[in-house]
């Protein structure tokens, strides 16, 4: 029953949506359900298939913060340090407040950056904070590849020139947060933040179609990402297909991996089965607990400001079930995850040993309606 209703489920995704699709589901130690339907590539004629390598962007997310949790676990760091305790420049924060600078109330400590209430923000248009980040990444993208730090460390250290957008705790507003949290890896771990998954995670897991640069071996498994126009026809979108890269110019744990369908679930599925797969931990399951939990004020959650979200909180760095009557969901309380820009998707559930990885590579990405019923489908098909 499972299978015809995903099935079913997914070509209508593939009709109406998505040049191509794909699915996994897992529960205990097994395989319930995967699929790949519809063209990686339309031009070529190229299937989706298990090979298939895919822009997660935000899903990047959920990796850099369980990173970020090994290193709580070892002792190096406390989620309550002020991060100027591993980066400096983030000392004297400064807030832009109506128009004016102001000393921030209190110093940006490191769960404000799992819970994206630090102040920083994304770059954008619509407030001055936003243009101000926009600068910064323009800037560090034209510099060179330095020989003794990395671009994520001249990256975090102009970020902090800037001002924040509100006092730290005050507000939630996605954006680089998660970003800042990599450099605090590179600091405590003397690595390069892509060298300490690659030992802490992915080798580990055996994840090897993990990356933020895609290998030049294996560009051509790259799914090609498709604007979807009005009409409904997709069309390349060659403003990131001509180089297969993230938006990021540096080692971005907000946005700038790339991952298959296989890979990220053996990732997502550690955490499903308490952080143990195979005899391999990547992190205990007190430690996932702590992570798959509300931890914003009630007064906050409307700033997460999805409609299809009404009924998750926000964890350390994930979206948690916490009221199934608000979302109409089916899923667990407890049950976590995140997305990705071009409409890839996990779901985390420990009390059902379940997860649920889909991907696809489309703008816009429809996740208000492909997400939410993938997980009601799959919620109402097990034991």
């Amino acid at each position: 029953m499972l299978k015809k209703r995903l099935d079913d489920l997914l070509q209508s995704f593939v009709d109406n949506g998505p040049a191509g699709v794909a699915l996994s589901v897992q529960q205990d130690k097994q395989s319930i359900y995967e699929n790949y339907l519809g063209l990686a590539d339309i031009s070529k004629g190229k299937s989706i298939n298990a090979k298939t390598i895919y822009r997660i962007y935000s899903m990047s997310k959920v990796i850099t913060c369980v990173a970020t949790l090994q290193l709580v676990e070892r002792g190096k760091i406390l989620l309550t340090d002020p991060l100027a305790t591993y980066l400096p420049e983030f000392s004297d924060m400064q807030v832009l407040e109506d128009g004016k600078l102001v000393k921030a109330k209190r110093d940006i400590v490191i769960k404000d950056l799992f819970t994206m209430t630090s102040g920083l923000t994304y770059g954008g248009d619509t407030t001055e904070v936003e243009r101000l980040t926009n600068q910064v990444m323009e800037a560090v993208r034209d510099m060179e590849e330095p020989s003794d730090t990395t671009k994520l460390r001249l990256f975090t250290k102009a970020l902090a020139q800037n001002p924040l957008e509100f006092h730290p705790g005050n507000h939630y507003k996605y954006g680089v947060s998660h970003d800042v949290l990599g450099a605090v890896i590179e600091q405590v771990s003397g690595m390069t933040f892509g060298e300490y998954l690659a030992a802490n995670i992915f080798d580990p897991l055996g994840m090897h179609d993990t990356f933020f640069q895609v290998p030049t071996a294996k560009k051509h498994r790259v799914a090609t990402l498709y604007d979807r126009m009005e009409t409904g026809d997709l069309v390349k979108n060659d403003r990131v297909n001509s180089k297969h890269e993230p938006m990021f110019p540096f080692e971005s744990g907000g946005a700038g991996l790339h991952s298959t369908l296989s890979d990220y679930q053996k990732f997502a599925h550690s955490l499903a089965l308490g952080g143990t797969i195979e005899q391999t931990t990547i992190l205990s399951r007190h430690t996932i607990q702590l992570m798959a939990q509300n931890h914003l004020p009630t007064e906050l959650l409307p700033e997460l400001g999805w409609g299809y979200e009404n009924g998750y909180g926000y964890g350390l760095g994930v979206r948690v079930m916490i009221d199934q009557t608000k979302g109409g969901s089916n899923s667990s309380l407890g049950e976590f995850g995140w997305s990705g820009l071009a409409g890839t998707y996990v779901f985390i559930d420990q009390k059902e040993q379940l997860s649920a990885v889909y991907m696809q590579q489309m703008f816009p990405n429809f996740e208000f309606y492909h997400q939410p019923r993938i997980r009601n489908v799959i919620y109402g098909g097990i034991e």
